[in-house]
């Protein structure tokens, strides 16, 4: 069980990156980023924080843990500055 979420988090997180690439690419601009880079971060953060608590790997644990932090704020910026 702890191995597929690991991998699924891992499948989540590298999807949206790729998401967000393809998008600037066919853009060709880093303008815009998507919402959703932000909610597959947030997602697969809180995740690989379950998934590093189960194997009992603290740096992990910490580590994905403040990358949850730092998506809420991604997030919390993104709504807020969205209607400019």
């Amino acid at each position: 069980m702890t191995e597929i979420l690991g991998w699924t988090c891992s499948g989540i997180l590298l999807t949206t990156l790729a998401m967000q690439i393809h998008k600037q690419a066919k853009e060709r601009t880093t303008e815009g980023v998507s919402k959703l880079l932000f909610v597959g971060q947030l997602l697969t953060s809180i995740g690989f924080t379950i998934y590093s608590y189960l194997v009992g790997n603290w740096v992990f644990v910490f580590t994905n843990f403040m990358l949850t932090i730092t998506s809420v704020i991604g997030i919390y910026f993104y709504v807020r500055y969205s209607d400019q």
